[in-house]
């Protein structure tokens, strides 16, 4: 038995992976989803919320365990990973990127996106009066996250994203070849996604590259739109 740590992206919550624990639990393994710090029912002040925030959440709980685990990220998840990994190797069996950002060492989220022109989100990121946050222009919500989605998952979505902290957008991750980069990596591209397109997700493979690339047919949700299926490459790892 194995044990399965996810880790949702921007805006989003352990919600969006609950359709995903279900097939990964029936396969025998345990399935932890986690809300990262001022996301789902952490409500911790986005003043408060940091990328070291972030990673010192989803360390807690692989430090608790008696095994290393696979860590899955989503969107910016993927950056989550990567510094988890990174502070602490021996804790992490591999690797699994979900259509994520996988940022090379002095990258930040915001640096590898904001000159994406083939994605919704930079043109359409609002951000907080305070500049403690960033939201996003409802418009596009649907192409951009949830276009192979039901409305019933869009719906839900809809009411359950909360308010991004800025900080964790902006800091570059910090990364080094012997610690993080002894971690197997696995990555998931979306082909259809709107959110990070599949161009930049292949350039920053190509730039990092992996065990492994599994391709998609959906879009930047497949957690909604393809539980089953997902559950089965993210198994795969294993």
């Amino acid at each position: 038995m194995s044990t399965f740590v996810l880790i949702h992206g921007a805006w989003h919550g352990a919600w969006c992976w609950d359709k995903v624990v279900p097939f990964l639990e029936n396969a025998g393994h345990t399935a932890i989803a986690i809300d990262l710090p001022g996301h789902g029912l952490d409500k911790t002040s986005l003043a408060d919320v940091s990328l070291e925030a972030y990673v010192s959440k989803v360390y807690d709980v692989i430090d608790a365990l008696d095994e290393p685990a696979v860590l899955a990220g989503h969107s910016m998840g993927g950056l989550i990973i990567t510094q988890t990994a990174e502070r602490s190797p021996e804790k992490v069996h591999a690797l699994v990127y979900l259509a994520a950002i996988l940022p090379q060492s002095g990258v930040s989220l915001m640096s590898r996106m904001e000159n994406e022109t083939d994605s919704l989100l930079p043109e359409n990121i609002v951000p907080s009066e305070d500049g403690l946050s960033v939201g996003m222009n409802d418009e596009i919500l649907r192409e951009a996250f949830y276009a192979d989605c039901s409305e019933e998952d869009v719906a839900r979505a809809r009411e359950l994203l909360v308010p991004q902290a800025m900080a964790p957008l902006v800091t570059p991750a910090q990364t080094t070849d012997e610690r993080f980069g002894s971690v197997r990596r696995i990555y998931i591209e979306c082909l259809n996604d709107q959110a990070i397109p599949v161009s930049e997700q292949r350039a920053m493979v190509a730039e990092l590259p992996c065990e492994r690339v599994i391709s998609m047919e959906t879009s930047h949700s497949p957690f909604f739109s393809a539980p089953e299926a997902l559950a089965g490459h993210i198994l795969s790892v294993l």
